[in-house]
């Protein structure tokens, strides 16, 4: 006969193999053995399965930015309008010549300023994503990737609320963008992998240099002034060579493009600099996945 006891015995090392198999053991040297095709499927899964918890975090992290605010996400639209007002004041005024732009200043100006706001939002909100989020980091096991894609979705809401406007504008100017203008979401991706992949390197930077928010903040308002944002690109000067070797100004020319006109002024410029931005994008999602076990270490 099998004693009660035996079987109580039985049960209960049952119930603690279960408890065992359910858990994930780290140790040190875990992904310097895991594979490389073995790392990317489980960096794939890992963002599958953290889906809902960025769009939790990205909820939270809105609804404290606007919770107490008057005019709300309105902020987004009133920065770029103080700039192009002033652009086009000097512009009109003689004080800054700006050479024709083929489509009514405003309208050019709000544009661009618009798509480099998701460079310049989305990369200071990635690189402060992880130092914001200290004590969280610190105390609860999660896939901080979930942190930087949050925040950067911030930057996404911003543009859209920008999006809107310059739609106003066009209809204000009359101006009718051509059917090939709904290639323009698809003529984002390169601009947003590479803000992304530049905001996973800049947020585990920021972990161990605190200066570098700072730095990213002069850094993103003198590419501002060196890009053809507000102004079209340079034939002739210094600033040729700033343009040439500026990957963000291919990336908004080619948006702009697509929108207004439908046909890219730089093909090859901008295939060239969208396959650079997949290569940042993956690389510093590759440097992340092998840099997050000694995040928490950092902060």
């Amino acid at each position: 006969m099998i004693n009660s006891c035996d079987r109580n015995d039985d049960y209960r090392d049952m119930k603690t193999q279960m408890k065992i198999d359910k858990v994930m053991v780290y140790v040190p040297d875990r992904i310097v053995r895991q594979g490389f095709w073995d790392g990317w499927k489980e960096m794939f899964s890992g963002l599958y399965q953290s889906r809902e918890l960025i769009w939790r975090l990205f909820v939270r992290d809105f609804s404290a930015k606007y919770r107490q605010s008057i005019l709300g996400v309105s902020w987004a639209i009133l920065n770029p309008i103080l700039i192009v007002g002033v652009f086009v004041f000097l512009n009109r005024s003689g004080i800054l010549i700006i050479e024709d732009t083929k489509v009514p200043y405003p309208v050019f100006a709000l544009l661009g300023i618009s798509l480099y706001g998701i460079f310049s939002t989305g990369l200071s909100a990635a690189a402060s994503s992880i130092i914001g989020a200290g004590p969280m980091v610190t105390k609860i096991n999660f896939p901080k990737i979930s942190l930087v894609i949050s925040s950067f979705g911030q930057a996404l809401v911003e543009f859209a609320v920008r999006l809107v406007f310059v739609v106003i504008v066009l209809i204000l100017f009359h101006i009718v963008p051509p059917r090939s203008a709904l290639l323009f979401p698809l003529s984002l991706i390169p601009l947003l992998l590479l803000t992304l992949g530049f905001g996973l390197l800049l947020s585990l930077l920021s972990g161990i240099f605190r200066d570098t928010l700072h730095v990213v903040s002069l850094f993103t308002t003198f590419l501002l002034f060196i890009s053809p944002v507000l102004y079209p690109s340079p034939k002739a000067g210094p600033f040729v060579i700033l343009s040439t070797w500026n990957p963000v100004s291919y990336l908004i020319i080619g948006c702009r493009d697509v929108l207004l006109t439908g046909a890219l002024s730089n093909q090859a410029g901008f295939l060239w600099t969208s396959l650079f931005s997949i290569l940042v994008f993956l690389v510093s999602w590759r440097v992340f996945y092998i840099a997050e076990t000694r995040i928490a270490e950092r902060i």
